[in-house]
């Protein structure tokens, strides 16, 4: 176990008949949640702990899908979400903050539940098209385009929503939390252009 995740008090949920690992720093009634992203795990929050502690919050870090000690071999934003609906439920933050994968996750679970009782949004490198990590993807793989029909196809089929919908930023047009949008310019993943999306759309953003 990581240092960062030694002496905190563990509490394990279950979604879809998968369990989870969540990890929790006691502090007052206020709850903060942090959703990691894709090939992470709880412990990369270490550097941003230091800064969230002296709140006197209760801070909730969770491992996604497939990651850290939670079960699972598939990650997606859309499974995320529903880890996330099951630990909001219980805990019901005013406050979450996602990175990459996580901010995504959010968005999505944002635009299905419509909780109106979160406050704050904190997106941190957050992809916004799905579509353009699927064409990376299939891009970096060299896949023909058959293939690349074939995955569209099962996206709509698994997830109920066209590919070209599959849209942080389109959900984002709805939401009415504050938010504030963090994307580094020199980020070759998710570039700073999907950040700019979410800002364009989000009713109160602050970048």
């Amino acid at each position: 176990m990581p240092k960062t995740l030694q002496n905190v008090t563990y509490e394990t949920f279950e979604c879809q008949n998968e369990k989870f690992q969540t990890y929790i720093w006691h502090g007052n009634d206020e709850i903060i949640l942090l959703v990691h992203g894709w090939e992470s795990n709880a412990s990369r929050w270490k550097k941003l702990l230091l800064y969230l502690k002296p709140l006197g919050k209760t801070i909730i870090a969770i491992d996604a899908p497939a990651h850290g000690l939670s079960d699972g071999k598939e990650f997606n934003a859309p499974k995320y979400a529903e880890y996330l609906h099951v630990l909001i439920q219980k805990y019901q933050p005013k406050i979450i903050i996602g990175h990459s994968i996580g901010g995504a996750a959010i968005a999505y679970y944002l635009n299905k539940y419509q909780n109106t009782e979160i406050e704050k949004i904190v997106l941190l490198g957050a992809p916004s098209d799905f579509k353009i990590l699927s064409d990376n993807f299939i891009k970096l793989l060299s896949l023909n385009n058959r293939i690349k029909m074939q995955l569209e196809n099962y996206y709509h089929e698994k997830f109920n929503i066209h590919i070209d919908d599959f849209s942080g930023h389109k959900f984002a047009k709805n939401f009415t939390q504050k938010a504030f949008i963090a994307h580094d310019k020199e980020d070759k993943v998710v570039l700073i252009d999907e950040g700019r999306k979410y800002a364009s759309t989000w009713e109160t953003p602050s970048i």
